[in-house]
């Protein structure tokens, strides 16, 4: 296996720089054990105007067999011959991956304590593999690498045999990549695609590998348009993994569309307590109201938006009026947490078939929530930040227009009768804002009126005389007669998603 990296450089900037990030001396030949076989680098080339890094890796299959009892590609006990006569040796795998990320450790991870600087700078590089075996040829090394800001992606087929042309191309190309990239992007980018487009990996997939591939996708894989296809290769068709994969990279992108930490985002789960509101009587209040004006409504379909720990969704489900139940969240832990709340795996199919949970934001269109009778924002409203609530609006009363919508939202005015809530304090950390009645029947009638609806309003919990209920709710009704299409003619508002 043969990889080599090539930059150019001028005597300001010496291309022999290359050596300070890979952390191997350009005027030496070093050697390095892997658990597959040896790892060389070394320099063909080393001057201020051009370096050219190779890494080469002998790999000894016979031995690689023996130490892995068969596993891998060709370990089936119907293919023993194949264990031996392979192209292990000879073309970029996983090995070579590993090997890569093994040897050039540091620069991986954009590090260089000699020259600090260094990492951040982009390079005019030119990425050469001789040999890399590509299962779905040279239109998927375009598909992944494309998106990747790469100014050329070169996959040249090679022929089964020059002797013979005519019995086509092989399932092998000649790669070469230029452009102008970090030295740690392109290292990372190889180390996850290699064994992508090779579709195997030579060891044990074991949980952690979702936890490597997002590290060395940090920064790109998320927002590219193959990160399905490359989880799912990368983890070995792993269901389980490659499902908990996608569910973290669309977090971090929803993160990075938000300007936002993934930990912010994420935080719907108190992993040392249950966030369920106290004392837990109004909690069960608000959801005996909500399953109130649901049934008041007629409401067979529902959506759950904002679902948390599925409290609401549970509830729903042992009434058979409710024929479907949607609970979406923008927190994978809170969902993993409601999918066990519910014992999913446990349930049979008709109950299963009633209950689906959807990663999604509220920030932006989905058309997965078009056409459903109704659908819930329970004590979801206060987390946004005010700027937010517009893309909301639209999102919900724009785009998915259930026949009947309910909102519920704390009632400031009521905090004062809370005597463990210190003055001037909303009722939770993450709350961005707390309404007054008169707030948010104002903000409600606005929203009612721009989208074609009616807005009634319910207290929730005691109505004390001066300071009204603990809990407000907003409950709005369609009052247009059009068909339920899913669709919506207004103009598209800033947030909504492709």
């Amino acid at each position: 296996m043969f990889l080599t990296i090539s930059t150019t450089g001028s005597p300001e900037r010496p291309a022999t720089d290359l050596g300070y990030l890979l952390h191997k001396h350009p005027g030496k030949t070093q050697a390095f054990s892997t658990s597959h076989g040896t790892a060389h680098v070394f320099y063909p080339e080393a001057t201020a105007e051009r370096c050219t890094a190779a890494l080469l890796l002998e790999v000894d299959p016979v031995a690689l067999v023996r130490r892995g009892q068969g596993k891998g590609r060709g370990g089936a006990p119907d293919a023993a011959l194949a264990q031996y006569v392979n192209d292990r040796p000879y073309a970029a795998s996983s090995l070579l991956a590993v090997a890569l990320g093994g040897v050039f450790r540091t620069a991986v991870k954009g590090q260089c304590a000699l020259r600090p600087e260094l990492p951040e700078r982009a390079l005019p590089l030119r990425i050469e593999i001789p040999v890399l075996p590509a299962r779905g040829g040279a239109a998927l090394v375009h598909r992944l690498f494309d998106p990747l800001g790469w100014d050329l992606v070169q996959a040249e087929a090679l022929p089964l045999d020059e002797q013979f042309p005519e019995w086509g191309d092989s399932r092998y190309v000649r790669l070469v990549l230029e452009g102008e990239l970090r030295l740690a992007d392109a290292l990372r980018q190889l180390y996850v695609l290699l064994p992508v487009l090779d579709d195997a990996k030579h060891y044990w997939i074991a949980p952690d590998e979702v936890d490597k591939l997002l590290r060395a996708g940090d920064g790109w894989l998320a927002a590219h348009p193959e990160n399905g296809l490359i989880s799912s290769r990368y983890l070995a068709r792993h269901k389980r993994l490659t499902q908990d994969a996608i569910e973290r990279l669309e977090l971090v992108r929803l993160a990075e569309s938000d300007g936002s930490e993934v930990e912010e985002i994420d935080n719907a789960v108190d992993e040392t307590r249950d966030t369920e509101e106290r004392p837990v009587p109004l909690a069960v209040r608000r959801r005996e109201a909500i399953l109130a004006a649901l049934r008041a409504a007629g409401a067979q379909r529902v959506l759950d938006l904002g679902c948390g720990q599925g409290q609401l969704v549970q509830a729903l489900l042992k009434d058979p009026a409710y024929t479907e139940i949607v609970g979406m969240d923008v927190s994978v832990r809170a969902l993993h947490t409601a999918a066990r709340r519910l014992r999913l795996e446990r349930l049979g199919e008709r109950q299963s078939s009633r209950v689906t949970l959807l990663q999604g934001s509220l920030a932006y269109t989905d058309k997965r929530l078009a056409g459903y009778d109704a659908a819930v924002l329970s004590e979801v409203v206060e987390h946004l930040d005010p700027e937010r609530l517009p893309a909301l609006e639209y999102a919900v009363f724009g785009s998915a227009r259930p026949r009947t919508v309910l909102v519920t939202t704390p009632n400031v005015e009521y905090n004062v009768r809370w005597e463990t809530l210190p003055a001037g304090h909303v009722r939770h950390g993450d709350h961005r804002f707390e309404w007054t009645r008169e707030e948010f029947r104002a903000w409600a009638g606005a929203v009612a009126a721009r989208h074609g609806y009616e807005a009634a309003y319910v207290p929730v919990g005691d109505d004390d005389p001066e300071v009204g209920p603990p809990t407000q709710m907003a409950v709005f009704t369609r009052t247009d007669t059009t068909a339920d299409t899913g669709t919506d003619t207004d103009t598209p508002k800033e947030g909504e998603a492709a």
